[in-house]
């Protein structure tokens, strides 16, 4: 039998570690995932997210805002299959590397296959479609690529530790002379949209070279630098992990602290002077001759199902009102109200703000008391005055002030608000 202690200097700090475990307990995203009735998992497929409704809601609201974001940089959306030939994984080192963490399967004419646990080989595929120009370049591909690594039964947490996953992957193809003005604005982009989602306080850790890796220090010393500028371009705090690079090369890990000061790592970005030659990708330079270009890996959440956890943590449940699942649900206080009640639900989805109506046969505060467990934003209340008046009256999360608002009024205010701040 193990026992496990902690030591502290003073009593205060005793007591805010000891908060801390508290807060995070009643933060535990697999407790309020089930409160918000957002997903569920199973021993049938461990490691694997069983997305309900309102989880797939919230889900795919990451996904459009984040193809909004990528279109407006200029990526090209792309999708690769999620089982590749095992000699492609040869080809590119993960079979080597990486074999024990994939799924693999033998086909009845001997042929192996792997479920892809990342989706870089494949990109390089759709880039090795047709002649490239350096005019073409840089080329920025994304893609939302469901991906399987094994992981120990052991080692599965919820959403933050999980087998099957989708990466919101990127892959810029570039010149040597173009990493550093790439690497500023892929860090740029990152910092936005950690913003975007109410992460202000970002912590960046960059890796360079180590012993053994692969391509020309010429190139190495150009790739860590972009990606030193690219640091100190944020002013952001910054640590240097001194020869912990991959073998392909540098990159930076950024690091988000939560609102109970937990630091999460999520995004990456890194140079790539290995894969694209493995690969056979090329383009043509100015002078008419064939080159290997530089690959960026970048990825902003990382896993969306984790940061998903992440977010759920950060927020209590209590997400931004763009995010949330449901942002409204219209509550009759009697049957009487009923068709005014569905009028408002129906104006409101016509508005693109998701809303439900409430037309169960309970009394006004139980359903109060459902719906704040399930942390729906706003619940708008409707009886005789409502009508009348053609308003609704607003109760908001854990909060007992009500107040009542013009309908047309409140369209047009939380249409507006329906959207991430940058956007």
């Amino acid at each position: 039998q193990r026992v496990y202690g902690t030591s502290w200097s003073t009593q205060k700090d005793l007591d805010d570690y000891l908060n801390r475990i508290e807060e995070a307990e009643k933060r535990d995203h697999r407790k309020i995932g089930k409160e918000m009735d957002l997903f569920h998992f199973r021993e049938e497929s461990p490691g694997s997210v069983f997305w309900h409704q309102k989880g797939w809601s919230l889900f795919q609201k990451l996904i459009s805002y984040m193809r909004m974001k990528q279109e407006t940089a200029g990526y090209q959306e792309i999708n690769t299959p999620e089982i590749l030939d095992r000699s492609l994984w040869e080809k590119s080192g993960h079979w080597e590397k990486f074999g024990a963490n994939m799924y693999t399967s033998t086909t009845p004419d001997e042929k192996v296959f792997a479920i892809k646990p990342m989706n870089c080989p494949g990109c390089v595929q759709v880039f090795n479609q047709g002649l490239k120009s350096y005019r073409d370049l840089p080329l920025k591909m994304s893609e939302f690529g469901k991906v399987h690594r094994y992981e120990p039964s052991g080692a599965l947490h919820g959403l933050l530790r999980v087998r099957a996953f989708t990466q919101d992957d990127a892959h810029i193809f570039c010149t040597e002379e173009q990493i550093t003005e790439e690497c500023l604005t892929v860090t740029n982009l990152i910092l936005e949209i950690y913003k975007d989602l109410g992460f202000e306080e970002v912590i960046l850790k960059y890796s360079d070279r180590p012993e053994l890796r692969v391509g020309d220090d010429q190139v190495w010393d150009k790739s860590e630098a972009a990606l030193l500028e690219a640091i100190k371009a944020t002013k952001l705090e910054y640590s240097i992990n001194k020869g912990e690079g991959a073998f392909y090369g540098p990159k930076i890990e950024f690091v988000l602290r939560d609102a109970i000061g937990r630091d999460w790592q999520c995004g990456t970005l890194q140079v790539d002077l290995n894969l694209p030659g493995r690969l056979g990708a090329s383009f043509v330079d100015s002078d008419g001759n064939k080159k290997v270009p530089v690959m960026l890996h970048r990825a902003l959440f990382g896993s969306l199902e984790r940061f998903i956890g992440i977010l759920i943590e950060n927020y209590s449940g209590k997400l931004p009102f763009w995010l949330c699942p449901v942002q409204t649900i219209v509550i009759p206080i009697s049957s009487d109200f009923d068709d005014y009640a569905k009028e408002v639900n129906s104006q409101l989805k016509k508005a693109g703000i998701s809303s439900e109506v409430d037309l169960k046969n309970h009394n006004l505060n139980y359903k109060i008391r459902e719906h704040s467990l399930t942390k729906v934003p706003m619940l708008l209340i409707c009886g005789k005055k409502e009508v009348d008046s053609n308003t609704v009256t607003i109760r908001r999360l854990d909060s007992k002030k009500q107040e009542t608002m013009d309908l047309k009024e409140f369209l047009k205010k939380y249409s507006a608000l329906n959207k991430a701040p940058s956007i």
